[in-house]
């Protein structure tokens, strides 16, 4: 890492209708180092990113970037500015066309020709040499739906470095990403680093910002609270730097009361889009009073399994049981009667209604109940005074009950869900990566009502590709690989390197 200063934001200040999104905030990128920015949802750090970016444009203060040895204020008024710039951006969702290949998704815009023609040979050409250089293993004509996650993400990387990126801002890269994908990410943040590249490194997750970062700024409510190194703190300090208090990083958990069984999955089967079996045969239980843990790297049928469950997904063939009533297939509403709550995996697609406001969303599953209804006539002072009482339980970031969830930001977004499915009564919760892209306050407290809901009777069926969310939470484990449940491990007795090697397919020796 140099000292010198490849990128300065100067007293940057944004405002939105109610909201100061970023309050006078400075910052600066040295070159060749990897710069973490922590904060908690609506803290401030894609909005500046967004700035940086050309998404967004500044109230007031000004970009300064190193030309030429010496900075310079800079006018960057859309990414196509910041791309001429050597501005990369990598955003959580990734930005590319599923159908079309690894190549033409690195080379849209910016496409090489030869002729009237594009010059498809010399940009696979320059991607592998791109690829080889930076320990990026991508095949360029690989179509995007068919590769994993973490490969996509290499190919966004690609597409930043064909462009000449020498800066790269990294919203969330791990939130989606398997431990052994997060792993790969690291080697290649580090080569990126060594060949100069600048990383500004935006995340929830403390263990990799001391692993990977060489400083840290944290910013709280829109304002800069401090900038440290990892030698100089630690997941406690920063935790509380994010929240402003002292915050439990351990779930506090008394040992499981399990009682009668609350869900019976029994000799289920459940295939995908394409025809094939996914889910193979599973059989299992969860009790009341126990939250039963799935673990497994992600692709393993975990996902087929909890829309099966929902009612989201046909199954093939087997029982589904709730409290010894059949639950029938693809129908969501007998799910919900029956008391079945569900927080997604895919909060836009299966979690909220984006237009919809705050108040809307949290009555989606009973909008035509007491006291939300009387008849067919709606009563939009219960449906108003709901939402306020959940805003300032779950502590969602938004003007008012009245805001469209499309406007909120990813963790605020995921707030809205756990508060509707949290704030009902239900006998089963079935939680598909609760805290994904959470912070650490927000996460404490959601695991907490996680637990509350155990210790009150509710049976949890909890599916994390966190391993140690999976650890600290569940009562047991079961681990699924190709569809199938290899094993099944009472979480006190469960280790890491264990839960490794069944997730990849080995059988543990006795």
């Amino acid at each position: 890492m140099s000292e010198a200063i490849a990128l300065q934001v100067h007293h940057i200040t944004k405002r939105f209708p109610g909201v100061l999104a970023n309050d006078k905030v400075d910052f600066d990128l040295h070159k060749g180092e990897i710069h973490a920015l922590l904060g908690e949802n609506g803290a401030g750090k894609s909005t500046l990113m967004n700035i940086i970016y050309g998404l967004y444009s500044q109230d007031d203060g000004q970009i300064l970037m190193d030309q030429d040895g010496s900075l310079q204020p800079v006018d960057i008024r859309n990414p196509h500015d910041a791309i001429r710039m050597g501005i990369g951006m990598v955003h959580q969702h990734f930005m590319l066309v599923p159908v079309f290949s690894v190549a033409e998704n690195i080379i849209l815009g910016s496409e090489l020709t030869r002729g009237p023609s594009l010059d498809m040979r010399e940009a696979r050409k320059q991607i592998r040499n791109l690829a080889q250089e930076y320990g990026l293993d991508v095949d360029p004509d690989a179509i995007i739906e068919d590769l994993p996650v973490g490969v996509q993400q290499r190919v966004e990387i690609i597409k930043a470095l064909y462009r000449h990126a020498r800066i790269l801002v990294l919203d969330e890269p791990t939130a989606v990403l398997t431990p052994q994908e997060v792993e790969d990410l690291i080697r290649i943040m580090h080569q990126l680093t060594e060949r100069g590249v600048s990383i500004i490194f935006i995340t929830h997750k403390l263990k990799e910002v001391l692993a990977v970062s060489d400083r840290i700024t944290v910013m709280r409510r829109g304002q800069v609270v401090g900038t440290t190194i990892p030698a100089e703190t630690n997941e406690q300090k920063l935790a509380a730097m994010m929240v402003g208090r002292t915050v439990l990083l351990e779930v506090d958990k008394t040992p499981a009361q399990p009682k009668d069984v609350v869900l019976d999955v029994q000799n289920l089967h459940v295939r995908d889009e394409r025809g094939v079996d996914v889910v193979r045969d599973i059989t299992f239980e969860v009790r009341a009073g126990e939250i039963l843990g799935i673990a497994g790297v992600q692709g393993n049928g975990q996902t087929e399994l909890v829309e099966a469950l929902t009612g989201l997904r046909a199954y093939n063939s087997g029982k589904l049981s709730l409290d010894g009533k059949l639950i029938p297939p693809q129908n969501p509403r007998a799910g919900v009667e029956a008391g079945l709550g569900h927080i997604p995996e895919d909060r836009h697609k299966h979690g909220l209604v984006l237009p919809y406001s705050i108040a809307d969303n949290a009555v989606l599953c009973t909008y035509y109940k007491e006291p939300f209804a009387h008849g067919v006539q709606r009563d939009e002072k219960a449906v108003e005074a709901n939402a306020r009482k959940l805003i300032e339980r779950f502590d969602i970031r938004a003007p008012g009950p009245f805001e469209p969830a499309g406007n909120l930001s990813g963790g605020n977004q995921q707030k809205v869900i756990v508060a509707r499915e949290m704030s009902r009564p239900i006998r089963l919760l079935i939680a598909n990566q609760p805290t994904r892209g959470l912070d650490v306050g927000s996460i404490e407290y959601i695991h907490s009502q996680i637990v509350a809901m155990r210790d009150q009777g509710a049976g949890v069926l909890l599916v994390s590709a966190e391993l140690d969310e999976v650890l600290s939470l569940a009562d047991r484990i079961a681990v699924m690989y190709h569809g199938q449940i290899v094993a099944v491990l009472q979480a006190g007795q469960a280790t890491k390197e264990e839960l490794g090697l069944l997730m990849a397919g080995s059988t543990l020796q006795q």
